[in-house]
């Protein structure tokens, strides 16, 4: 061995233990890795910091970007409601999530299709009574696992069928990798469903829990031509069983009716009062294809509901048309919630008292009270001291009121309100990035930056929200760990490792030796880039297979999945990274599931592979 490959062994030994410490923050770790390996001379100092600008790194910032897009739009509630079972149990909901995760990987880039199925995991899991990392890391696993079925699913297949045909063989067919691909990722997929999920270790991400509210009550008008129009409160109640949300009251001609008859056939123009939590509000919104009474221009001067903040008025809320006058951008208009402090002057005034819309410029769109459900319109609803206020409107504006009535901003939480027409732009501009990606248009940095730039263009993504979206500790722990993993190609570390392990302990057995590879291609793919994990064996297995007079292509195709099989670690895979802020992980938390996952790889891959391809 070589002082740098002794130095280089012994800054990632110390890095994976800190990892595994927990004391400090990943994005930390990986910072000192880097240094150290600057001051032992092992990184140039001028390519020290150039892994911020890997294109791995660069798609993963990108991808959240996008992924917030399809969340606050509403186009993950559409795409949940098309594809998945309709209140399925938990097992047929994972099968059904995992399985399209596993289909969607095997022809499309695998990080896109993490990326579109990440706010559906997470919705889901509220539903089936899991926590997001519970979901969210069976979900990567399984978009890993279907991108190995395919020559395309995976950049590993993609060195492997090029090594192979720079040695004069040939390359790989685009099926040739399914035999054992797809029996792996079945078998895998089939032990997480079945159970392997409970192995996730329960918690949650920053922030999920900082505050609960009572459930908001709201109201929503039936417009002409709605497919509620002739439909009993009994049918529309039954599909929304599984939203949590329940109808309370409606109003008929000015008249409200409290506790309606389930049998009442709802007409043109009623309004219904609801209740539910956000989540349970944006999807029944979306789901019943309505929009908040408080968001509509009143019709008469009786009917004052609060407008949309897109204009504005000088006038009182007498019902006449606003005048027009400078109106905030689309992409300042937020959703908020704020309580009412004890002493705010908001207590013992409705929001007709406030005149929001013409004085502020504010909607008024949910109200949650903890002891009792008002009895009287939204609009006339006398607040009080602990009421939290769902309210829609520019961000300063809301500030401005916090501040000027006594309220007190609630800890930030996502406030989606459905948009049918960005959703499906949110939605076609994920597809058509993945796809640029799939067909090699663009590469896939280049193609979900596109995207992004797209997204802040159309609005889909508001621009202020663009950095707010991406989890920059997993940015920095990426950024800093390419060079790092850079590091261990270049100095011949990695390629050390693998050949003295297969010398040592495989000793002249062809079945060992295959096994051995398989392992070894695991347990550098957790540490390093897959596609430079497949680069380096790649030329070691077949090597191997020469010495040994076996098949060359058996040992390649254990090298490709050995580098999907990334599961012990979030650095292994774009995917594992992707989940780390979301799931809220720690580093030492992937083996749990990841290390049964690659022991049945391994037991289902060896046989598949000496039965295909022989020895």
């Amino acid at each position: 061995m070589t002082t740098d490959q002794i130095l280089l062994l012994a800054i990632l030994t110390a890095t994976l233990a800190l990892f595994l410490w927990g004391r400090w923050r990943h994005d930390v770790v990986a910072l000192a890795a880097l240094v150290a390996c600057i001051l032992a001379g092992l990184i140039p100092s001028r390519e020290a910091f150039a892994g911020f600008g890997h294109p791995a790194v660069i798609t993963v910032a990108a991808v959240l970007i996008l992924s917030r897009g399809l969340q606050t739009t509403g186009a993950v509630d559409l795409l949940t409601r098309t594809i998945l079972p309709a209140g399925a149990g938990r097992t047929l909901t994972m099968a059904a999530l995992l399985g399209l995760g596993a289909a969607l990987s095997a022809f499309m880039n695998n990080v896109g299709a993490m990326a579109l199925l990440m706010p559906v995991a997470i919705q889901q899991a509220s539903r089936i009574g899991v926590t997001p990392g519970q979901m969210l890391m069976p979900l990567a696993f399984a978009t890993i696992l279907g991108g190995m079925t395919t020559l395309v699913g995976t950049p590993p297949n993609l060195i492997v069928s090029g090594f192979r045909e720079s040695a004069g063989n040939g390359g790989f067919a685009m099926f040739d990798f399914a035999p054992a691909g797809l029996a792996v990722a079945l078998a895998g997929i089939s032990f997480v469903v079945l159970g392997g999920w409970r192995l996730v270790p329960v918690k949650r991400p920053s922030g999920a829990d900082a505050f609960e509210t009572a459930a908001y009550f709201t109201e929503v008008e039936v417009p002409e031509g709605s497919k509620l129009s002739g439909k009993s409160l009994r049918h529309i109640e039954d599909s929304l069983s599984q939203i949590e949300a329940q109808i309370v009251g409606l109003v008929r001609n000015n008249v409200r009716i409290s506790a309606p008859h389930r049998g009442l056939t709802v007409r043109d123009g009623d309004i219904l009062v609801l209740e539910a939590d956000v989540e349970g509000l944006a999807e029944t919104l979306s789901a019943l294809d309505l929009k908040l009474e408080a968001e509509k221009r009143p019709r008469t001067n009786q009917d004052d509901a609060v407008p949309a903040p897109e204009t504005d008025s000088n006038a009182e809320d007498d019902g006449k048309e606003p005048a027009p006058k400078s109106a905030p951008r689309p992409d300042d208009i937020v959703v908020k919630e704020l309580a009412v402090l004890p002493g705010s002057t908001l207590v013992g005034r409705s929001a007709r008292d406030l005149q929001l819309r013409s004085r502020y410029g504010l909607n008024l769109l949910a109200v949650s009270r903890e002891d009792r459900k008002p009895q009287v319109r939204l609009r006339t609803l006398s607040l009080r001291s602990g009421d939290v206020l769902l309210l829609q409107g520019p961000v300063e504006t809301l500030a401005d009121f916090a501040s000027e009535t006594g309220c007190v901003p609630l800890a930030e939480r996502e406030l989606r309100l459905p948009q049918k027409r960005k959703a499906i732009l949110a939605g076609a501009i994920m597809v058509a990035a993945v796809a640029l990606a799939t067909f090699g248009i663009l590469p896939a940095e280049a193609a979900f930056t596109l995207g992004v730039l797209v997204s802040m263009v159309t609005g889909t993504v508001p621009p202020r929200t663009v950095y707010t979206a991406v989890d920059w500790p997993v940015i920095v722990l990426l950024g800093a760990l390419m060079p790092v993993a850079g590091a261990m190609e270049t100095t011949g570390t990695a390629s050390l490792i693998a050949e003295t392990l297969v010398e040592t302990v495989a000793q002249g057995n062809a079945i060992a030796a295959l096994a051995l590879v398989l392992v070894v291609t695991m347990t550098l793919s957790d540490v390093m880039n897959n596609a430079a994990t497949a680069a380096v064996m790649a030329p070691i297995a077949v090597g191997i297979a020469a010495a040994l007079g076996g098949n060359p292509d058996s040992f390649l195709m254990a090298v490709a999945i050995g580098a999907s099989c990334a599961f012990l670690t979030p650095i292994g895979h774009q995917n594992n990274t992707l989940i780390l802020g979301p799931g809220g992980f720690s580093f030492g938390d992937y083996w749990r599931l990841g290390l049964p996952m690659e022991l049945i790889i391994t037991a289902v891959a060896l046989p598949v592979l000496i039965l295909v391809w022989g020895l």
